[in-house]
């Protein structure tokens, strides 16, 4: 086994290698990259990303990424391409080739067979003056010195660049599409980002109890609200509308002090002024509300103030909001 001190050394270099490798991309962003996401902007079909060995990897990730940000995008396989599967591309669809050499015997078999069709190809490659770069109607060049493998074997800073030119390519058709926070919610509808971009109070609030008691009400009634309610708190009403609340630590401070609880109500514990926010607001809004005042509830309130739930810390840790 060799030296384990070179493991930090090594993972440094390969780092530092590949970063000055993308940077290096800048500088061959040019007319064909323009026209290239011009003309997928302006296309009534979906862009379809192709590739073979590390390049079609590098092509599912790029095609989710297109498919996240409202690109509609379809990965086909280079080699199922030429043995059925070129049925994927239809009529108005663009599709962007992806490979290093630009040489590989599956691409000079299925670009030809995708300009008989008259698509359009983009090509990725680290090569343009291949047969893929030359045959394509925009090349996107990704060429890099040499891989981060010491053997400049493995794909590596290749495949970087490819993803980062993919990158490059959902950015801008996202910038031209206006695609916006809300836009994103709508295609990540399931994770915690989307979630926090779509989900309302109102959603948190809907299979929670409504605990409530009047200011007249007695402790042992409070106690008891709060104890089947369970959520560790209870709104305080007068005529419908809310005056104050009361927690669980507002209970456990009171008999801290004395037990004689029988001549106490609602009234005498609660909190005044309670935090409230509105059922439409947004719940992110409503962990930012219980973390700048270092709470674990807020009330809820309608359009006429009345009240209407109960959001608890533990609402948004279940979303995987928190």
């Amino acid at each position: 086994m060799k030296d384990k001190s070179n493991i930090i050394a090594n993972a440094k270099r390969t780092i530092i290698a590949e970063s000055e490798a993308i940077a290096n991309l800048a500088n061959y962003i040019d007319a064909d990259f323009e026209k290239a996401v011009t003309y997928i902007y302006k296309s009534k079909g979906r862009v379809i990303v192709t590739g073979i060995g590390k390049s079609a990897n590098i092509a599912t990730k790029i095609v989710a990424t297109f498919n996240s940000t409202g690109t509609p995008a379809v990965f086909m396989h280079a080699a199922d391409a030429i043995h059925g599967d070129l049925g994927t591309v239809l009529k108005d669809d663009v599709v962007i080739c992806i490979s290093k050499s630009g040489n590989t015997p599956e691409i000079k078999v299925l670009v030809p067979l995708i300009k008989n069709y008259g698509n359009k190809i983009i090509a990725i490659t680290g090569n343009i003056d291949s047969f893929l770069g030359k045959s394509a109607d925009f090349a996107l060049n990704t060429f890099v010195e040499k891989e981060a493998c010491p053997n400049n074997l493995a794909p590596t800073t290749s495949t970087t660049a490819q993803l980062v030119m993919g990158d490059a390519l959902a950015v801008c058709l996202l910038e031209l599409k206006g695609f916006t926070s809300k836009d994103f919610a709508k295609y990540h509808p399931g994770g915690a980002l989307g979630k926090r971009l779509y989900l309302r109070v109102s959603d948190l609030i809907i299979n929670n109890q409504l605990p409530k008691v009047l200011e007249t009400d007695s402790i042992a009634q409070v106690i008891i609200e709060i104890s089947e309610k369970r959520l560790g708190v209870t709104a305080v009403l007068k005529d419908d509308k809310i005056v104050g609340i009361i927690t669980d630590g507002d209970i456990r401070r009171m008999l801290s002090k004395t037990t004689k609880i029988n001549n106490f109500t609602a009234k005498d514990i609660m909190g005044k002024s309670p935090k409230s926010i509105h059922k439409d607001a947004m719940a992110i809004e409503a962990l930012d509300a219980l973390e700048n005042n270092t709470i674990t509830q807020i009330l809820v309130k309608d359009d006429d103030n009345n009240y209407v739930g109960v959001v608890h810390l533990h609402d948004l840790i279940k979303e995987g909001i928190f």
